[in-house]
């Protein structure tokens, strides 16, 4: 078995287990959110034993032949480096650089090797969570982190497919008749997140999301550098849908950061393809391009008809998204701990209430709400839906 085997071996067992056993002490206690002090010989051996397979890789100088075998390796050495940070082992706070020299050294070694950040990706835990005999890549045995690990894939999955749809639809244009079925295809995956997000949201446990999932996704030292948590959104299809319906534009300067912030969380292929996609206008443009001479005919109204569905349905993921997930798992509970649990508590890196109105916008330009702060496609939509229905 070579190094990078048996650390992946290891990631799958004992590191599940030691997890595990950690956050059944800290769901146990009165104060859940506190892990100073609980656990510490667990802790310690899930320190020793994953050292141990970080050096001998970071010895090897050799993660394997091409791109599958180093980004295992990534994904492997960014798990565990974010469950050292989930129990307090490492704290961006408190520290310039990590602690964990070997770690942050392959890690970075093997991210530039590849483009991407190095920590662990959405990737990891979701499209590229390759399952052996069963069992994919865990941080525990939760049952809850594997329903979020679970839904929010098969969300993604659909989210791909609606992207891939409504890609096909640049190159067949707006007025074409068979873009019907472009359009019907994104609608049918956009309706299957919905589900999948319902199915989530519904049996999701709040506590043990708040408490035991939500702590691995937290921000950490890679060298000097601090990196963001991993995010569900860190894949090119979710935004290549916001700008091939045109809900929000790459012109804008906070929806461009937050392109220029995933860009390194997204495997290379999915990079090229969101850079791909910012090169054309965008459906919605389209249009309003063509409005002002076809707005009667009836392959026009029939084709934007589709397109404000898609638009409708994807407007109904980001208000589920912010509704539910934020405000009932994030927000909610957040403000029934104490304070001094509240220093970086989000994945992003920024304080809650500045999170909260970052999504808030996203929300709103994906929804296309009526905003005097903000430029939303509201007016536009009104206007190609008034033209749609006569």
């Amino acid at each position: 078995m070579s190094n990078a085997q048996a650390f992946d071996h290891w990631i799958r067992s004992d590191f599940v287990d030691l997890n595990s056993a950690l956050e059944d002490l800290y769901f146990a206690q009165a104060d859940r959110a506190n892990v100073d002090g609980v656990g510490d010989p667990l802790k310690a051996r899930l320190r020793d034993q994953g050292h141990a397979h970080v050096v001998a890789l970071w010895r090897e100088g050799n993660t394997g032949d091409g791109f599958e075998s180093a980004f295992g390796v990534l994904g492997n050495v960014g798990l565990y480096l974010a469950s050292l940070r989930r129990h307090e082992l490492t704290n961006p706070q408190r520290e310039q650089r990590s602690p964990f020299v070997e770690a942050t050294s392959l890690a970075l070694n093997v991210g530039a090797s590849i483009g991407m950040a190095p920590r662990f990706a959405t990737a990891h835990l979701a499209t590229h969570n390759f399952a052996v005999a069963g069992v994919r890549k865990s941080f525990t045995h939760l049952a809850d982190e594997f329903l979020f690990i679970d839904e929010n894939t098969r969300g993604i999955l659909c989210l791909q497919r609606a992207a891939d749809a409504l890609q096909r639809i640049v190159a067949l244009g707006v007025s074409n008749p068979v873009a019907d079925v472009q359009f019907a295809a994104a609608a049918d995956a956009i309706s299957e997140t919905i589900g999948y997000n319902r199915r989530l949201f519904e049996n999701l446990d709040v506590d043990r999301f708040f408490y035991c999932v939500r702590p691995y996704y937290k921000p950490y030292r890679v060298g000097r550098q601090e990196y963001r948590g991993a995010n569900a959104g860190d894949f090119a299809g979710i935004n290549e849908i916001d700008l091939l319906l045109g809900l929000c534009r790459a012109s804008d300067p906070s929806y461009a950061e937050l392109l220029v912030d995933k860009m390194l969380f997204m495997l290379p292929t999915e990079q090229a393809r969101l850079r791909d996609c910012m090169r054309h206008r965008s459906l919605l443009d389209e249009f309003l391009l063509l409005a002002p001479d076809y707005a009667d005919k009836p392959w026009f109204r029939a084709n934007a008809g589709a397109f404000m569905t898609v638009c409708d349905l994807f407007g109904q993921t980001a208000a589920q998204h912010h509704n539910q997930l934020v405000a009932r798992f994030i927000e909610k509970p957040a403000a029934a701990i104490d304070e001094k649990h509240l220093e970086g508590i989000t994945a992003s890196g920024p304080p809650l209430d500045s999170l909260l109105r970052a999504l808030a916008n996203l929300r709103d330009f994906r929804t296309a709400a009526r905003r005097s702060d903000i430029a939303t496609r509201h007016d536009d939509l009104a206007r190609l839906r008034t033209m749609v229905d006569g």
